[in-house]
């Protein structure tokens, strides 16, 4: 029985987890929009929740240690969106940032699909 045991394996080893969902990110980042399978999408909202947390933490005291935790793991590109249009953008919310739609099933495999987008 798996008690007490957080997140996904998604079938891989950790080094090709943590690849996937670092590439997923990157990518809901930039496109702010994505389609994916149903339990990739659900594990990646809750990264993102703590990842826009992280990103309405930044001050003056503390910007240079919150952007250098978040480029561990995202793109340049990423970083700066996060840390400027999404900081606006969810200023006056505390949680949800983002929402998953359920789709029907992939034809080739019939995986569960879905679509992960950021709430306006």
């Amino acid at each position: 029985m798996k008690h007490k045991v957080a997140g996904r394996k998604f079938s891989r080893v950790r080094k090709q987890r943590r690849a996937l969902l670092k590439s997923l990110l990157n990518s809901f980042i930039i496109r702010e929009k994505i389609t994916t399978t149903e339990a990739k999408a659900k594990e990646l909202k809750s990264i993102i929740d703590s990842f826009i947390k992280k990103a309405k933490k930044v001050d003056d005291k503390n910007k240079v240690s919150v952007i250098r935790d978040l480029r561990k793991t995202l793109s340049g590109v990423a970083v700066k969106k996060l840390t400027g249009e999404f900081v606006r953008k969810f200023d006056s919310r505390k949680s949800g940032y983002s929402k998953i739609t359920k789709l029907g099933r992939r034809k080739g495999d019939s995986a569960k699909m879905a679509v992960i987008e950021f709430v306006s």
